[in-house]
């Protein structure tokens, strides 16, 4: 292939290829040169010309395939347009020549075609110039017309159409003749010839004005005949034609001039309707031959034409756009409606024609009102419908209440004005349900009363009316949840004051019905008590029945209809009304047979009318039970349900028997009683009717094969059991498209009606399977069909073997007798039976007999060679499934076998097409049938598939293939080439016209590149080779003109690009997606959105960027399609897509491929995501927010602010106009999806100074803070928009942006946040939301928000924060008032949610409040100098407290009820009989269920706060102020609900002892079974919340006493910290186990001193021992605190520092290891577990404090050993600092000196000093271990212990030694560090310990000083020991005895004055130096004074000494005059040494 790219075609490399090659070869060449001409230069185009045009002109007689003739001819004129012109009039001569030849064989035709391309596309490209000899080719083209076959007549057509296209107006004068012949190709028989006619003529209108003038009536005729007989390609086309053309007529601006003036007419819209109504209800006849057959009576339209002409009216308007509907709405309303009038019988002349005709006319409404009109028109629509109704609504009372005697009359008005209301209603309430919560203004305009209206015709004597205006009351419902109780209680109400009417009862049961079947959609529910009213109604209605005949039929169906609707409300409603409708449904079943035989013989018709609609009734309600209540399915259930069954299947077998004894009025009651029983029995499992299963399958194969059910409806039984690809080949009517609703009715055939409502009343409440649009219920003859084979299915299964046979043979038999239709028609029945019986048996794994597989086979190859291909499809189906079932290989094979012999042998179109499917299912349902089959298989669909005589075979053989190759895999592989080879032939010579091939072949190439896979990136030959073709194969299909085609090429390129994306051109492959965005075919749509969606996964920016680039180049030639793509890219393009799109699939991916988008790129192209969401959302801006300005504002700048919001500054038009709201939730969800991208991405989108300081670096960069106004807006005018989805998403925004941008600082105003200048537009934003009107979820979220904001902190200014904290403070109030000033629109559990929103927001507010308060204290006390800071904290600290607390006992009262719920509904459920019967506090026993997620959103936080509030109150109620608690106090809530039933007055003690068993209870119950899902912020609550009850007093005694409860929470603790790895959690578990500790210990310590003062001084050896351990000193695991708190400990030290644990480190360790650092939280873990250790011995006895001490100093060194690094300037490390704190506490501790411990003690702490002596290295020459942590831990434990501990020998030695090597060390740090330890030694005050070290160590120490006077200190360190050294040897002088003081002055005063510089070196002195000579003179001044005489001495003495002396303090009062900052140098260096003391000495 790669030969085939020159410029040139390779003659020689194409000649030596065979046929198919060659076709392949020049193809690829064609495709090659079209891109070539374009890039190469002009000149070297024109040397090459001439050989290229002969070459091409050979090419063109050598019959070029379809796409091949194409590019050839598109590849002329590109040459001609690039190159000269000279010979272009030679190749159009030769071109016409090849036209007018006479040769007429096959073989020439593909010449002639091609020529007819060439010309088209030469005249497309090069047009006027070659204005002059245009005529002459018309006139030979248009010749060629008359005797061309189908394929030509198709491309002259489109060659046509080229050709008026490129020459524009200039073509006028051959206008006329182009119309006459496409004229007579519109009604061709071909329908890819009507398909072009029309593009032709579309074309031809842009020009010819007589198209839409003078000839306009012959226009729309000429396209009504066009319909008839049309397929759906042709009425898109025709239609399409139509409309456009009546658009053009009706605002086409005619030119002056006189002579058109009489040629032209001004058209008036009326006229046009006229047009098209005349259409719809007459077709194309003329009025002569339609008044002849109204004489005759005969038909009415065909339904092709009506389908037609309703999608033209679609055009015509969609043409006329949006704007101009809205002007001229009320008339195309009213003509529209008129459509089914009364003035136009014919139209609704049967009620099969009616409801066709109202699917039309609702069609029309939808696309039009529903499509292009934006949400404010759409309400003024749904006005103008509303006055419509009123119209109707009028007439129809004026008739009613005419007391005349002609009212026969009245009844075919009031039939005639149904269909109106029924169209009117069903369109106001898809209006309403699309318009959501925006629709409720119109709700509320008292001058439209829609509601009123909608309800008064709920009483029409028309039954479909009725229940549309139902259907309309259930759209309001789902739409406006909050008109849902009102609209219920107003027709339970209407219902029961009307009892006496016949409609009423109906109308108000059906509305009642659809009302319940709204409830699934409103996630807020309806008050629980409604479903009892409603029982009690339909239990009413049942019972009165029989007292008035007039009525009984309507109350047994209203009773029955209610009861079948409450059922949808779910178990929890049900389960109350159970038992009634169980009695209900025992009765209405006669008990015994007996009884049924005595029933037969009584009553008349319309008893029996009346008892079988009751039971009809009956069956649907427990139908109803089953499907929506499964959980109340226990087996007593079952057993009750049973009984009447067998009497239900008996009443079944006698049906027949009692229509023949009264007549056939009980026709439609007795198949509607079949239907119901038949779907009962489906649902029930078959073993529960297992004694009636004979009797049934007798019953339904009778159904199935009875003489008089004439519809053989194979469109409604067939598609659900045929496989959905499988489909796709029969007919398009069956694929998804957007015409389906109405196309529907075309594959109905005549006879049959489409589904409506009024066929089964009872599907009213059900959920629809489409979603929004009403149900459709078949006619009951079809469903009662539908229904019987489907239980025969699983009848047929479990009855035995002979009783099928039996029933087999019978059907076989039944299809044998009958004939013609009705042999087609009973065998179609049979065979769908059949297949739900296999599909039966290979779901429950049964398997067949040999006799029953036989006859089913027989059954089966009958339906294979039906005539009817739905059924051939379903058959080939049920073949397979048969195999399947059989599952044994020789079976499979001779089914095989058949279908081969069949195939070989036979001629006819139904056989092949037939058995070629069958092999492929058996291929799908068994993946492969073996490879020897697999040959011969693939060998039979490949002659098949080249059957040119029939497009049908080839269609069905191709996908055959494809099935074949999708399930052999891996086996197919040696097939592969000739496979692609074939495909391609077949791909390059299939006329275009037989689009469905190609989609076969387009199929078939899938499968080929699923099996390649990855193979399909090699490199080799081969692999190239079958690339190239499978890329050659996917451009002919992207070339094609069939839509479903270009979708079969999409989707094989998508398939290629996973596999090998960098051999797909992306760009070519962007730029079709982006063309084929807005086709009118939905499944191309599907197939370009699901090819992008898989692209932007991997290449977003890419795709991106040639979408845009696309847009740009393609600016001149196809501009409507890409200005979107232009302005607003490929992102604002599927923003807009998505709000027209109306399919689920396709919306929903729009929505990922969004998603993706918005993830690779939203942080690259910030500004434009943004801009398109702010669009998006700003559109909604206009109309709705500008009610919520924030009025309460009292600064003006506040209030400009606020309107600024809402103004916007630019007025071009913009991209999108009035998007839908769920386009603007959709972006308010994306800008938080934006956040949480940029989340992740650079720290500067939150840093506003690094984001304008970048910014600036480079203008390019942007960043989310910078875009913080946008953000606030957005979210601004979602809060505050008309839905409530918006508001909901709007407040979600508003809750990110403050959370992630609370704490970004403001650089221009030091001390404020970013946030605070909006405080106006967040306050603004949820007022709102706190109206009486809101629905609780919204109020709930904007709570959230509120306490949010408030604990955010932005706001610090009281008064600001005021306006947020109002608006809680009304929630409060509201929910105060109790259960019933509730809303009671809703579900109870709704309340349960906005209440506990609100203590929840109030507890997260309260909870900041204190902490803040806190903070503030401590503050306070640290910084009591910087009054300016304490002043500004401290308004805002104390003020919030002071906020709360003023409503802060109503708000505990609240909490502690709210957790004493909770504590109930988390109750187990055993235990459920002692929760309250009425229920708790906030939710009511009905809705616990419900309620309880409510509880677990909530509970934690409200925990916390109340646990803060029973601390700040030290469990005081702050009503009896605490003075007198000894008095018995009021009971508080905790208590009210029992206050009845208990004593009445609970003693303080009883009530704190409640309080904290519920808090403690809810925590402990919480923490110790932890779910997965349990969130962090819920478990850090709960520690909190027990954190702060151990902070008071009354709560810690109550755990120090009682030893188990603490032991108990310790465990669930440890659990806690074993089971989450959070450290924020476990350190607050550690919190929380260190106030276990400490309350053990404040209690052993009570116990201590209670003794002690009990039993006075005097018998203190006989005060028992308190504390774990008692006398023995044994702990016992799990009955000791101290155990529990060790293993907790251990578990925390062990997960840090595993080292400690001995068994990993097998054994004592003998050298220190590498110490390591742990992480900041890792430390403070560890710090934490050795503060408790440190505290445990406290809480032992003597003895018990023996048996712990080990492991707890093993614990303390471990850690110090493991964590002592080094580190810069001698720091210790937070680990050793702890440690050391820890030592220090258990060595002070006064274990250490009770005399039962004592001895003990003192050796174990010897034996602790030794471990910690060990950890030096033996040879001291790598210390790994930090020696100032280590001479630390030493020194902690010299001061800290007693004498004899420390003073024995041979530790003493040890120590002092380390001292002395530590002062010899190389580091200075390390000798300064020892000195300052040393230093707190020598003045301890017990001599014993500190002389040792003194009489050791302080010659060295002078030694050292002197050798520093020798050598000045060089840098800070050796500064800093100097200074160290100096300061130890004046704490000698202090501690030495008074003879010997003198000595050591007199040796410390040389030192010190050897350090002086004089005058001159002071002035040249480096800073050391100079700090040395201060500090050494400041101590010299300090000295001199103290010790006088021996400084005099001294001086005296040594002369020098003096000098030196005067010297300095001279030259110091020098310096200072110069240079006064040496004051602050004296400072520095007084300072620096004062820091280093060690604090744990």
């Amino acid at each position: 292939m790669e030969l085939a790219h020159s410029l040139l075609l390779n003659e020689e490399a194409s000649n030596q290829l065979g046929d198919v090659q060659k076709a392949e070869f020049v193809f690829e060449w064609l495709r090659y040169l079209e891109k070539l001409l374009l890039a190469t230069n002009r000149d070297d185009v024109r040397e090459k010309q001439k050989a290229l045009v002969e070459q091409l002109l050979s090419l063109l007689s050598s019959s070029p395939g379809p796409p091949t003739r194409k590019l050839l001819a598109q590849n002329l004129a590109i040459l001609y347009s690039i190159g000269d012109t000279f010979s272009v009039y030679e190749t159009i001569d030769k071109c016409n020549d090849l036209i007018r030849s006479k040769d007429d064989s096959p073989s020439y035709l593909p010449t002639k075609l091609a020529a007819v391309v060439c010309l088209g596309s030469l005249y497309k490209k090069l047009g006027r110039i070659l204005a002059n000899g245009f005529t002459d080719t018309v006139g030979n083209i248009l010749k060629a017309v008359k005797s061309a076959e189908s394929q030509g007549r198709y491309e002259i057509m489109l060659s046509l159409q080229s050709i008026l296209t490129g020459l524009g107006a200039a073509a006028a004068p051959c206008h006329r003749d182009v119309y006459k012949a496409a004229r007579s190709c519109l009604t061709d028989r071909s329908m890819a010839v009507r398909c072009a006619a029309a593009k032709c003529l579309l074309e031809l209108q842009n020009e010819a004005i007589f198209m839409w003038s003078t000839d306009l009536d012959s226009v729309a005729t000429l396209c009504f005949k066009s319909f008839e007989g049309s397929n759906y390609d042709v009425r898109i086309s025709v239609s399409k034609l139509l409309g456009t053309v009546l658009a053009k007529a009706v605002i086409a601006k005619h030119p002056g001039g006189a002579a058109s003036r009489q040629s032209t007419r001004r058209v008036s819209l009326e006229e046009v309707l006229e047009l098209l109504g005349a259409g719809f209800l007459r077709g194309s006849s003329g009025f002569l031959r339609a008044s002849g057959d109204m004489l005759k009576g005969s038909s009415s339209v065909s339904r092709d034409v009506r389908v037609g002409v309703t999608q033209a009216y679609v055009v015509f308007v969609s043409t006329l756009g949006g704007a101009w509907l809205e002007k001229n709405l009320a008339v195309f309303l009213s003509h529209i409606l008129s459509l089914v009038s009364q003035s136009n019988p014919k139209a609704t002349q049967t009620q099969i024609d009616a409801v066709c005709c109202r699917r039309c006319v609702s069609f029309i409404l939808r696309a039009t009102i529903g499509g292009l009109l934006g949400e404010k028109a759409q309400i003024a629509a749904a006005k103008d419908i509303c006055q419509a109704i009123w119209k109707l609504k009028k007439v129809m009372d004026a008739v009613l209440s005419d007391g005349n005697l002609e009212t026969r009359l009245s009844s075919t008005d009031v039939a005639a004005s149904q269909h109106m209301l029924v169209c009117a209603l069903q369109e106001l309430g898809n209006l309403i349900h699309s318009l959501g919560t925006t629709a409720a203004p119109l709700l509320q305009d008292s001058s439209t009363g829609l509601l009123d209206s909608v309800i008064s015709v709920v009483l029409h004597p028309s039954i479909s009316v009725r229940l549309a205006a139902a259907w309309c009351l259930h759209c309001i419902a789902v739409a406006l949840p909050s008109y849902l109780t009102p609209l219920l209680d107003r027709c339970l109400e209407r219902l029961t004051t009307l009892k006496s009417s016949p409609e009423a009862v109906t109308g108000f049961s059906f509305a009642v019905a659809a009302l319940l079947g709204a409830v699934t959609h409103c996630p807020l529910g309806i008050p629980h008590g409604k479903g009892k009213i409603i029982m009690t109604l339909a239990e009413d209605l049942l019972c009165s029945a029989a007292q008035n005949s007039r009525l009984s039929l309507q109350r047994t169906q209203a009773g029955w209809l209610l009861i079948s609707a409450l059922m949808t409300l779910g178990p929890a409603v049900v389960s109350h009304h159970l038992p009634r409708v169980l009695l209900l449904w025992k009765c209405v079943f006669p008990v015994s047979p007996k009884d049924l035989e005595t029933e037969r013989s009584r009553g008349d018709s319309f008893t029996w009318q009346v008892t079988l609609e009751g039971r009809a009734g009956a069956l649907c309600a427990v139908k109803s039970f089953i499907s929506h209540c499964g959980d109340l399915l226990t087996e007593e259930v079952i057993q009750r349900l049973l009984p009447p069954l067998p009497c239900a299947v008996d009443l079944l077998t006698q049906l027949s028997s009692i229509l023949k004894t009264y007549g056939s009025s009980l026709k439609t009651p007795s198949v509607v009683y079949r239907q119901r029983l038949y779907e009962l029995l489906i649902l029930l499992p078959p073993e529960t009717y297992k004694g009636n299963l004979c009797a049934i399958l007798k019953e339904v194969a009778a159904e199935l094969t009875a003489p008089d059910s004439q519809v053989a409806a194979s469109a409604c039984l067939l598609p659900a059991l045929c496989h959905p690809d499988d489909l796709l080949i029969l007919s398009p009517l069956l694929q998804e498209t957007d015409h389906r609703f109405i196309e529907e009715q075309l594959l109905f055939g005549n006879g049959i009606a489409c589904g409506s409502l009024e066929y089964d009343p009872y599907s009213i409440y059900e959920k629809d399977v489409e979603g929004d649009s009403v149900p459709k219920p078949l006619p009951p003859a079809l469903s009662v069909i539908s229904s019987a084979s489907k239980l025969f299915g699983v009848v047929c299964a479990n009855v035995d073997e002979a009783q099928r046979v039996l029933i087999l043979d019978q059907l076989l038999n039944s299809i044998k007798h009958t004939k013609g239709a009705r042999q087609q028609t009973v065998q179609l029945h049979v065979v769908s039976a059949i297949s739900n019986l296999l599909k039966y048996v290979a779901g429950s794994k049964q398997s067949l007999g040999p006799e029953v597989r036989r006859l089913v086979l027989t059954l089966v190859l009958g339906a294979l060679e039906s005539p009817n291909p739905l059924l051939r499809c379903a058959a080939a189906e049920a073949w397979a499934r048969l195999a399947q079932v059989v599952d044994d290989g020789a079976f499979t094979a001779g089914l095989a076998q058949v279908s081969f012999d069949k195939l070989k042998s036979a001629r006819d179109v139904v056989t092949r097409t037939g058995h070629s499917l069958a092999l492929g299912s058996l291929h799908r349902y068994l993946g492969g049938i073996g490879p020897q089959h697999l040959s011969s298989c693939i060998g039979v669909l490949y002659t098949l598939s080249q059957d040119s005589t029939s497009p049908d075979v080839q269609t069905w053989a191709l996908h055959s293939l494809s099935l074949t190759i999708d399930s052999a895999g891996a086996l197919y592989h040696v097939h592969v080439e000739s496979t692609l080879s074939l495909i391609v032939m077949l791909l390059l010579n299939v006329p275009p016209t037989h689009a469905q091939v190609h989609q076969s072949l387009g199929r078939c190439l899938n499968a080929l590149i699923t099996t390649l896979g990855p193979e399909l990136q090699g490199n080799n030959t081969s692999v190239s080779a079958l690339r190239t073709s499978c890329l050659l194969g996917c451009a002919v299909m992207q070339d094609h003109p069939g839509c479903l085609v270009q979708a079969q090429a999409i989707s094989c390129l998508q398939q290629l690009h996973m596999f090998a994306p960098r051999h797909v051109n992306l760009s070519s492959l962007v730029s079709c997606l982006c063309v084929n965005l807005c086709s009118p075919y939905l499944l191309l749509r599907r197939a370009v959105l699901a090819c992008l969606r898989q692209l932007v996964q991997r290449e977003a920016a890419e795709v991106s960027e040639h979408a845009v680039m696309l847009a740009r180049d393609n600016r001149d030639n196809n501009p409507a399609a890409d200005t979107n793509l232009r302005e607003v890219g490929l992102e604002g393009a599927l923003l807009a897509l998505l709000d027209r799109e109306t399919d689920g699939s396709l919306c929903q991916d729009i929505r990922e491929t969004l998603h993706h988008m918005l993830t690779s790129m939203a942080v690259e192209k910030l500004s434009l995501w943004l801009k398109l969401c702010k669009d998006v959302l700003a559109a909604s801006a206009d109309f709705t927010a500008v009610t919520c300005v924030d009025t309460m504002q009292e600064e003006e700048g506040d209030r400009g602010d606020d309107a600024s919001v809402l103004t916007r500054g630019d007025d071009k038009p913009h991209p999108f106009s009035n998007p839908r709201w769920g386009t603007r939730v959709f972006a308010a969800d994306c800008v938080c999806r934006i956040i949480s991208q940029c989340e992740n991405a650079n720290s500067a989108h939150f840093d506003i100074a690094l984001a304008q300081e970048m910014k600036k670096s480079d203008s390019r960069n942007d960043f989310l803070v910078l875009h913080l106004a946008d953000l606030i807006r957005m979210a601004f005018m979602a809060a505050t928009d008309h839905s409530d989805q918006l508001r909901l998403s709007g407040l979600d925004t508003l809750l990110v942006v403050i959370r992630r941008f609370a704490d970004i600082a403001e650089p221009e105003f030091p001390g404020h946040v970013i946030l605070e200048q909006y405080q106006a537009n967040v306050g603004a934003a949820l007022r709102p939301a706190f109206t009486s009107e809101t629905p609780p979820d919204i109020t709930a979220k904007a709570c959230q928000v509120c306490s949010a904001w408030i604990a955010s902190g932005v706001v610090s200014d009281l008064g600001d924060l005021r306006r947020v904290h109002q608006l809680l403070v009304s929630s409060l109030m509201k929910i105060q008032a109790g259960k019933e000033a509730l809303s009671q629109l809703y579900n109870e559990s709704a309340s349960t949610m906005e209440v506990l929103a609100v203590l929840k927001a109030w507890a997260e507010v309260y909870i900041i409040a204190v902490q803040r308060h806190k903070n503030h204290k401590q503050t306070l006390k640290t910084t009591i100098n910087s009054e300016d800071s304490v002043r500004s904290g401290s308004a805002s600290a104390a003020g919030l407290l002071d906020l709360v607390c003023t409503d802060l006992a109503t708000l505990s009262r609240l909490w502690l009820a709210a957790l004493q719920d909770f504590a109930l509904l988390t109750l187990p459920a055993e235990f459920a009989s002692q929760l309250p019967v009425e229920g708790g506090a906030f939710y009511t026993a009905e809705t616990s269920k419900s309620a309880t997620p409510h509880y677990h959103n909530s509970w934690a936080l409200i925990l916390h706060a109340a646990a803060l509030w029973l601390t700040s109150t030290g469990f005081a109620d702050p009503d009896e102020g605490g003075a007198n608690l000894s008095r018995p106090v009021t009971p508080t809530s905790m208590c009210q609900g029992s206050s009845s039933s208990g004593p009445a007055v609970k003693s303080p003690e009883d009530v704190y002892t409640d309080r904290f068993h519920l808090i403690l209870g809810i925590s402990v119950e919480f923490l110790c079974s932890l779910r997965s899902d349990a969130t962090l912020e819920s478990i850090t609550s709960c520690l909190q919340a027990l954190q702060a009850l151990l902070d008071a007093p009354w709560p810690r005694s109550r755990v120090g006493s009682d030893q188990d409860l603490g032991i108990e929470l310790l465990n669930v603790l440890h659990r806690v910290i074993l089971t989450r790895e959070s450290p924020a959690i476990q350190l607050a578990s550690l919190e929380v186990v260190r106030q276990i500790i400490c309350a053990a210990q404040e209690h052993v310590k009570e116990k201590r001193r209670s003794a002690e003062v009990d039993d006075g001084a005097s018998e203190k050896e006989t005060v028992p021992e308190f504390g774990e351990g008692k006398d023995t000193g044994g702990l016992v695991p799990g009955k000791s605190l101290v155990f529990a708190t060790l293993e907790l400990c251990v578990c925390i030290l062990v997960r840090q520092l595993p080292e400690l644990n001995p068994k990993l480190t097998s054994g004592p360790r003998d050298k220190a290891s590498k110490p390591k650092t742990l992480s900041e939280e890792g430390s403070r873990l560890v710090a934490a577990a050795l503060v408790i250790l440190a505290e445990l011995p406290a809480v032992c006895s003597p003895e018990g404090s023996v048996s712990v001490l080990p492991t707890i100093l093993y614990l303390a060194i471990g850690v110090l050993r493991e964590t002592a690094v080094k580190l810069p300037g001698g720091q210790l490390s937070s680990t050793v600092t702890a440690s050391l704190h820890a030592l220090k506490g258990i060595l002070t501790s006064p274990m250490a000196r009770a005399e039962k411990s004592h001895e003990a003690w003192t050796s174990l702490l010897q034996s602790a000093l030794a471990t910690v002596l060990d950890c030096w290295s033996p040879d001291g020459a790598h210390q790994e271990l930090d020696e100032i942590s280590l001479l630390t831990a030493i020194t902690v434990f010299i001061l800290s212990t007693s004498p004899e501990v420390t003073a024995v020998p041979c530790l003493q030695n040890r120590c002092i030694e380390k001292f002395k090597a530590a002062l010899e060390s190389k580091d200075s740090v390390v000798q300064m560090k020892t000195c300052q330890l040393l230093h707190s030694i020598f003045q301890y005050p017990k001599p014993a310990i500190s002389y040792p070290y003194i009489y050791s160590l302080a010659s060295s120490i002078v030694e050292k000083l002197q050798e520093m006077d020798r050598r000045r200190p060089g840098d800070a360190a050796e500064l800093q020991l100097c200074q160290e050294g100096i300061k130890l040897l004046e704490a000698l002088v202090t501690v030495a005895d008074e003879e010997h003081r003198a000595q050591l002055v007199a040796c410390l005063l040389p030192i010190l004055i050897s350090f002086l510089l004089d005058e001159n070196a002071l002035g040249s002195a480096t800073s050391v130096t100079r700090s040395l000579h201060d500090f050494a003179l400041q101590t010299l001044m300090q000295i001199g004074p103290r010790y006088s005489s021996v400084f005099k001495n001294v001086m005296a003495s040594s002369p020098a000494l003096k000098a030196r002396l005067e010297a300095a303090v001279k030259g110091n009062q020098e310096s200072v005059r110069v240079d006064p900052s040496s004051k602050q140098a004296k400072n520095l260096g007084r300072n620096s040494s004062i820091q280093l003391k060690t604090s744990f000495l």
